[in-house]
C-alpha cells in the first residue's frame, strides 16, 4: 500500500495536535527535529459505553474511538490496585477445567498437541491420514490419543496430507485459513514433523509461537509506548488496540528475521532501527474456547525508538497509532478489554521490567508469579 509523506519545519508543529486530537503530547515535548507524518488517519466508529453496576466494572471493546481509550487512561487510578491485571491473565488462560475433553496428538512417541474428542469425530472419517489409539501409555485420558497414519513418514508428506484435510473439513468447522504455515514439534527448535494451517494450529492443540515487541520513547525522563488500533477489516480482533508490532511465527524463520519482517510491514519501521530490537524472554497462555486449544508462547522485544519516528502501517492492518504515557496504557489494561487479549500479557511483563509494577504493591509476586506460570517450551 503506498503512503502520501510529507515533512513539516518546526513553526508548524502545533499542526502535530490537529492530525493527532487525542495525543496526550504537548508541543512542548516534539523534538526539535524535522518530523514525517503520516496521512491523517479514518474517522473512527462511534462507541457506545455499555451500562455497568459499578465503577470498577471492565468496559467493554465491542467499539471505541481513541478518545475513549485517553478518557480510562487518564481517569483515577489507584496504583496499588492490581485486580485489574489478573483479570487479563484469568482471560487468556480459560476452561483448565476442560482439558479432560481432549485427547493427546502423538507423533513419534512425542505429545505435539491436543484434540478436542468433538473434533476427532470428524477426524475419524479420513482413515488414510489420523489412526486413533487406546493404550495404557496416557493414562491421564485412559490411554486415547490420536496419531498420523504410519504410511506418511516425511514432513512434506503430512504437510499435505493434513492440508488436505483441513480443507475439505472447510471453513465451518475451521474458519478464517490464511494459507500461512506453522511448524509442529513438541517444544521449540526441536524436530519439525510437519507444517499446519494457522488457522487450525488451536483445533490441533499445537504449539504456536509468536514475536511482539514494545516500541517506546524516552522524553524528559518519561517513558511513551508507541500503540497500533487494528483495521476493522481484521479476521481476528478488529478495531482493538495492539503493540506496535507483533506477528504470528511461521515456519522457516528466525524470531529476529521476523521482528525486522514485520517492523517494516507493521510500522514502516527500517531494519537500520529494527536491528537494534532486545529480545527480553516470552510469555506464554493456555486458552481453551470449545474445539479450541490454544497454547501460545510469545517472545517478546523492546525496542527504544528515537523521538522523531512515526510509524506508519504498510500492509493495512493496523488504523492508526498513538504514543501514550506507559502508565497511562497500564491504566487502560486495568481498566478495559480495549487490547487485544494476549498483548496484555506482554504489555504487562513490561511494566514489571520498566517498574511500573513495583514490589510494594499488594500481591506483586503473585501477579509475577501468575505472569511467568504458563508453559514455555
Amino acid at each position: 500500500m503506498a503512503f502520501n509523506t510529507y515533512t513539516l519545519s518546526l513553526r508548524f508543529r502545533a499542526s502535530f495536535l490537529s492530525l493527532n486530537n487525542s495525543s496526550p503530547i504537548s508541543p512542548s515535548l516534539l523534538p526539535n527535529t524535522r518530523l514525517k507524518f503520516s496521512q491523517r488517519p479514518p474517522p473512527l466508529r462511534q462507541f457506545i459505553r455499555p451500562s455497568s453496576s459499578s465503577s470498577s466494572s471492565s468496559v467493554s471493546a465491542s467499539s471505541f474511538t481513541w478518545d475513549d481509550v485517553f478518557k480510562i487512561a487518564h481517569s483515577k487510578n489507584d496504583s496499588s490496585d492490581l485486580h485489574g491485571f489478573f483479570d487479563k491473565i484469568t482471560t487468556c488462560n480459560r476452561g483448565s477445567d476442560k482439558q479432560h475433553e481432549f485427547i493427546p496428538f502423538i507423533i513419534n512417541d512425542q505429545i505435539v498437541g491436543y484434540v478436542h474428542e468433538g473434533f476427532a469425530a470428524h477426524l475419524k472419517k479420513f482413515h488414510d491420514v489420523f489412526v486413533f489409539h487406546q493404550n495404557n501409555c496416557h493414562s491421564h485420558h485412559a490411554g486415547n490419543h490420536v496419531t498420523l497414519h504410519p504410511m506418511l513418514v516425511t514432513a512434506e508428506e503430512r504437510t499435505t496430507a493434513v492440508a488436505d484435510v483441513v480443507k475439505r473439513l472447510g471453513a465451518e468447522l475451521i474458519p478464517g485459513t490464511r494459507n500461512e504455515l506453522y511448524p509442529v514439534t513438541s517444544s521449540f527448535g526441536t524436530s519439525v514433523f510437519f507444517s499446519l494451517e494457522r488457522a487450525a494450529a488451536p483445533y490441533f492443540g499445537i504449539k504456536a509461537y509468536g514475536v511482539h515487541m514494545n516500541g517506546y520513547v524516552e522524553r524528559a525522563g518519561k517513558k511513551y509506548l508507541w500503540i497500533g488500533k487494528r483495521s476493522e477489516r481484521k479476521q481476528t480482533y478488529p478495531g482493538m488496540l495492539d503493540h506496535l508490532v507483533a506477528g504470528g511465527l511461521p515456519h522457516g524463520i528466525a524470531c529476529g528475521d521476523n521482528i525486522v519482517k514485520e517492523c517494516e510491514e507493521e510500522a514502516g519501521i527500517p531494519s537500520s532501527i529494527s536491528m537494534e530490537a532486545i529480545p527480553v524472554g516470552a510469555v506464554s497462555y493456555m486458552d481453551i474456547d470449545g474445539y479450541r486449544y490454544k497454547r501460545d508462547v510469545l517472545f517478546c522485544y523492546d525496542l527504544k525508538l528515537p523521538e522523531g519516528f512515526i510509524p506508519e502501517n504498510q500492509d493495512g492492518e493496523v488504523e492508526s497509532f498513538k504514543l501514550i504515557p506507559v502508565a497511562d496504557v497500564a491504566n487502560v489494561i486495568k481498566k478495559t478489554e480495549y487490547f487485544k487479549p494476549n498483548c496484555n500479557l506482554v504489555i504487562m511483563d513490561f511494566l514489571f521490567r520498566h517498574g511500573f509494577i513495583r514490589p510494594e504493591q499488594f500481591g506483586y509476586l503473585k501477579l509475577l508469579q501468575s505472569l511467568r506460570s504458563g508453559d514455555c517450551s
